[in-house]
């Protein structure tokens, strides 16, 4: 292997793959001492390196994770996801994460982790953190939102499993590691403090594309969240900020309220669909409801009451600073009413009152079906193109 990468280096990326008659790489780079290289061509050219043997042509043998990346993970190097990124592959690998399985349920400490990262592109905030400052930051997260009861993690442990997943980075200032990540101690991220965050092509497609980090967030909260709270990590992280004005690296052609709308939106439909359209019961008959589709709808309601017909609307808030509403699905989910926003309307106590038990109901409902839905549409608008 390192015949290959001298070889490499010598005739330049373009010569070496045309002289082997490989491609680039798709899907992952081989990372040694800092600098990326075709993973699948120089595996096929080290072939040629051993006695007796020839260069391997590339219809010869397939690449990819089970082949490629097991032989350079299992001989100790280092792989990281492809430059040319394509959304639909990042959601691929995120949904296939190694994470540990405590008492059967998935761990949360690489999504959390992940989570953390795509809050700080989104903001445009610097990819690589110095340990000290990930390490405090991922440990306070962990504690707050890992599952209840669940022995909290160390932040080393999830860095290191997404660094051998080819998805996060530690710069150790030339003392990048190598080998497997499970020989990546919390010692070893003591001696070298390495900074540490999202691969580039990872941050850049996650800063750049709306498109891109929606379909990520919601792979991570339907992938691993099951039964789990999530909305207060990401409004924490920096992914439901509705209020604050989008960074200088954002092309969105929305607002930051109809981002974070919009990616709710999303979780709360992929959610369904993943149950065949079906509502989700517990083993009480009580129907499990979407924490995304509710707070989609108090972020489109701008704390005030939706009703049109609302002629008392509350200024005051909770002690914790929420506003006084009640969130009602318009047709019943009990009837069959879909659990999204677009049949939520956000409500205050009177208008409540009045939808459930009103003389005036039978009318009120048809107002305030057209009312969600005309605003589940004018918050939502287009879907974003990138």
């Amino acid at each position: 292997m390192l015949a290959a990468i001298a070889e490499y280096d010598r005739l330049g990326p373009e010569a070496f793959l045309s002289q082997y008659g490989y491609g680039s790489a798709r899907d992952y780079v081989l990372v040694h001492a800092g600098k990326p290289y075709d993973s699948k061509a120089i595996v096929g050219v080290a072939h040629g390196y051993l006695d007796g043997q020839q260069a391997l042509k590339a219809s010869e043998f397939s690449g990819g994770e089970a082949t490629v990346g097991t032989l350079l993970r299992r001989l100790g190097f280092v792989l990281q996801v492809g430059r040319d990124l394509p959304a639909d592959r990042l959601a691929g690998l995120l949904a296939r994460l190694n994470v540990n399985k405590p008492n059967g349920i998935r761990a949360l400490y690489q999504p959390i982790t992940l989570l953390w990262a795509f809050g700080r592109a989104r903001q445009g905030l610097p990819r690589l953190v110095e340990w000290a400052s990930a390490e405090r930051s991922l440990q306070e997260l962990f504690a707050r939102h890992g599952r209840p009861g669940e022995e909290k993690g160390r932040a080393a442990y999830p860095a290191a499993a997404l660094h051998g997943a080819g998805l996060w980075e530690l710069d150790a200032g030339g003392q990048a590691p190598t080998g497997a990540h499970s020989s990546l101690t919390e010692g070893w991220f003591r001696a070298h403090q390495p900074r540490s965050g999202l691969v580039e092509p990872v941050y850049e497609l996650i800063r750049d594309s709306a498109t891109a980090r929606f379909e990520a967030v919601e792979t991570l909260v339907t992938s691993y969240f099951d039964g789990a709270e999530y909305v207060e990590l990401l409004e924490e992280v920096g992914l439901l900020d509705e209020a604050s004005p989008g960074t200088a690296n954002s092309v969105l052609p929305f607002s930051p309220l109809e981002d974070a709308y919009r990616l709710l939106c999303g979780i709360a439909e992929r959610g369904r669909n993943a149950h065949g359209g079906e509502r989700t019961e517990r083993t009480s008959d009580v129907p499990v409801r979407s924490a995304a589709a509710r707070q989609a709808v108090i972020i489109r309601s701008r704390g005030r009451c939706e009703s049109p017909k609302c002629t008392g609307d509350i200024h005051d808030k909770t002690t914790s600073g929420k506003p006084i509403l009640d969130v009602d699905h318009v047709h019943d989910l009990g009837n069959g009413g879909p659990d999204l926003p677009a049949n939520m309307i956000a409500l205050c106590p009177n208008c409540h009152a009045t939808k459930t038990r009103g003389s005036t109901r039978e009318t009120l409902i048809p107002l305030l079906a057209e009312t969600a839905r005309q605003r589940h549409e004018d918050t939502r608008g287009e879907q974003p193109s990138d």
